[in-house]
């Protein structure tokens, strides 16, 4: 992470949302693996699938690895020590200045809310202050109410739609990409 970027924005999104406890954004830690499984677990769950660690949630077993020591970063939603929220971002080795999103989930009780909206606002600040000029990344074609959330940022899909197999079952997902 960038001198001290990110750290200061974390501490101060403390937040207090329709009057309940504190909550704030901070850096993912090795000890919240379990948590931020769990939640997105809890989100495949509702389109019927479940967390496939063996596969496509495989980065989710070493994120200091797979996000911060690859020069990105994996941020949680706490809420008094529970994890409500995620976002990651990881800029594309082989292409300069670009950047890919990663794992932007919510607890379902804070959607539409304006948590998302704080999560993704710091996600593009944190690619714009690290000289990235585009992000792109691939979404669940079943998660139809992230993609208004996305559209409202001014992401576009582009057409591409791609099949997969590496997760609990078979899925397919849309390309989405927006040019800071």
């Amino acid at each position: 992470m960038g001198e001290g970027f990110g750290l200061k924005l974390l501490q101060d999104s403390v937040q207090r949302e329709r009057g309940h406890r504190p909550m704030h954004l901070r850096l993912a830690l090795p000890e919240d693996r379990e948590a931020i499984m769990a939640l997105i677990d809890s989100v495949y769950r509702e389109y019927g699938d479940r967390l496939y660690p063996e596969g496509a949630d495989s980065d989710l077993l070493d994120i200091a690895t797979h996000y911060f020591k690859a020069g990105g970063v994996f941020i949680v939603l706490d809420d008094a020590g529970v994890t409500r929220g995620t976002h990651a971002v990881l800029p594309v080795a082989e292409s300069p200045g670009v950047c890919h999103f990663h794992r932007l989930y919510l607890d379902a009780a804070l959607r539409g809310g304006g948590w998302g909206t704080r999560l993704m606002d710091w996600a593009i600040d944190w690619a714009r202050a690290h000289g990235m000029h585009r992000v792109a990344f691939w979404s669940d074609v079943r998660f139809t109410r992230a993609h208004a959330f996305f559209a409202r940022f001014g992401f576009q899909p582009d057409g591409r739609v791609r099949d997969m197999d590496n997760g609990a079952m078979p899925y397919q997902e849309y390309f989405f990409a927006l040019d800071l």
